[in-house]
């Protein structure tokens, strides 16, 4: 009595190249979401380290915020210590005016914002907004936190 055993050789329909599968035409989304959802922490975690500006305590005020223009203001930082920043760029007091001629290449009618520490010096804030008088800027707005409580 004897068996005989018939091996299969493959037969049946061939997929193109011997060995090799079919092209999946399924979009496989989950390394997209991985990337995305690791984009968003790091844009998240960022975010608050993009402020722009010079730190200071700013006084409280309860007056109206005005509208704000398209472009970037220029702004002008009183710190406490009596440090005098233009935008980001720590300034002399006597470059103050000097520095604002310069800059004025659209004409002087960009009005100057000035952040003035809580605890900055009057005096100090007064000498800024001589020199910027003095570089031939008229339209000054103080920058202040709104007022909390009554």
């Amino acid at each position: 009595m004897g068996a005989s055993l018939k091996m299969n050789s493959g037969g049946g329909r061939r997929r193109g190249r011997r060995g090799k599968r079919a092209v999946m035409s399924e979009i496989n989304v989950t390394p997209m979401v991985d990337v995305m959802l690791v984009l968003l922490i790091i844009f998240m975690v960022a975010a608050p380290l993009l402020q722009v500006g010079v730190p200071v305590e700013l006084p409280e005020t309860k007056g109206k915020q005005l509208s704000a223009k398209k472009q970037d203001p220029l702004v002008i930082t009183v710190q406490n210590n009596g440090d005098v920043f233009i935008g980001e760029t720590k300034v002399a007091m006597d470059e103050i005016a000097a520095k604002l001629k310069g800059i004025a290449k659209n004409g002087y009618d960009d009005t100057i914002f000035v952040k003035g520490d809580r605890g900055a010096n009057y005096g100090a804030v007064l000498k800024v907004m001589g020199r910027i008088v003095e570089g031939g800027f008229t339209k000054v707005s103080f920058v202040s936190e709104l007022e909390q409580g009554g």
